[in-house]
């Protein structure tokens, strides 16, 4: 069959069949008198196959390792196929869902529309720099669109970049708000914590009622961050995260810290007497090492008796470290360790 007549058949140009030929994907078996190629039916299924996989999405180049390959398994190009058509369709949506912001941001004129556009291209790029350049260097006099800064922050997982957004975001005050709320309500963990992370440095009720849901988040890093955050805003709903983060030893000092910040509040500062010595019947010795040291952020006059009592425990290093605690506090009355 000549050229022709496999071009009209198989619908495959006569160019792209002379460039199977050059590539050695499809060379036809014979040739006529006057020196045309001539496909033999195998040819023509070869052709078939090899458009079956273009359509896939696999490149001329693949398509000529897997044929060429005899111990090629369909399966495992499939299982490829499925990973890149799987980052494709999540790149777009990820697309979706900023150009979907973008509409709702009603940007007005096109000084507005191009920095958005800009905007976009920079935090679509493959390359953290440029990501992090499109979020610290913005256009004069045209705001950026929060939303879309704040669907970035919960998409990024460059470190650098995620700073830059949650800079930005930060700036912006109590904007974006509601998205990362959102975020902090996904189901993937990774969504979770950069959402909470954002919020923590979000300030206002509506950042706040957002992390304070967050402190019953299955994960613990989700927690520890939303616990902080709470307390520092001298929220007590994050009393028990932030005594069970001493215990656990997840950021402890940083938790103990907010605790005796909360304990200046006379109204709250026996409720985390309670749950430290509480917990310090029960604890094993590492944690009431730690909840130990975390008395000492305590108020002196509340503190100090208790660590007198700890200073003949049973547990030697528990008894010295009470006991040393203790009388720095005594020495140093106005203040914690």
């Amino acid at each position: 069959m000549l050229i022709g007549e496999v071009t009209r058949r198989s619908g495959v140009s006569s160019r792209m069949l002379r460039h199977y030929d050059a590539l050695g994907l499809v060379r036809p078996t014979g040739r006529t008198v006057g020196g045309y190629r001539e496909y033999s039916d195998e040819d023509i299924r070869r052709i078939f196959h090899v458009e079956s996989l273009r359509s896939l999405g696999l490149s001329l180049r693949q398509i000529g390792r897997a044929m060429a390959d005899p111990a090629f398994e369909p399966s495992d190009l499939v299982g490829d196929l499925i990973r890149r058509t799987e980052e494709r369709l999540k790149r777009e949506q990820e697309l979706l869902d900023r150009l979907r912001a973008v509409d709702a941001s009603a940007p007005f004129g096109w000084e507005g529309v191009l920095r958005i556009v800009e905007l976009l291209r920079g935090l679509n790029s493959p390359h953290a720099a440029r990501r992090q350049q499109a979020v610290l260097a913005p256009a004069e006099d045209v705001p950026m669109s929060t939303e879309l800064l704040a669907g970035a922050v919960l998409a990024e997982a460059d470190p650098n970049v995620a700073g830059a957004l949650r800079w930005a975001l930060a700036r912006a005050g109590g904007e974006g708000v509601t998205s990362l709320a959102s975020g902090a309500r996904s189901e993937d963990v990774e969504v979770r914590r950069r959402a909470v992370h954002a919020l923590a440095g979000i300030p206002g009720d509506e950042a706040t009622s957002a992390l304070t849901e967050a402190l019953g988040d299955p994960d613990p890093a989700v927690r520890a961050r939303a616990a902080l955050a709470v307390g520092s805003r001298g929220r007590t709903e994050a009393v028990p995260a932030l005594v069970r983060m001493v215990v656990e030893g997840t950021t402890d000092v940083e938790a103990a810290e907010v605790l005796g910040a909360l304990a200046r509040d006379a109204g709250c500062a026996d409720r985390i007497m309670n749950e430290l010595t509480g917990e310090l019947a029960t604890a094993d010795p590492a944690a009431r090492i730690r909840l130990t040291q975390a008395l000492a952020e305590m108020p002196p006059d509340l503190a100090k008796g208790v660590l007198r009592n700890l200073a003949e425990d049973d547990d030697h290093a528990v008894a010295r470290l009470a006991s040393a605690l203790a009388g720095a506090l005594t020495t140093h009355p106005d203040g914690g360790g």
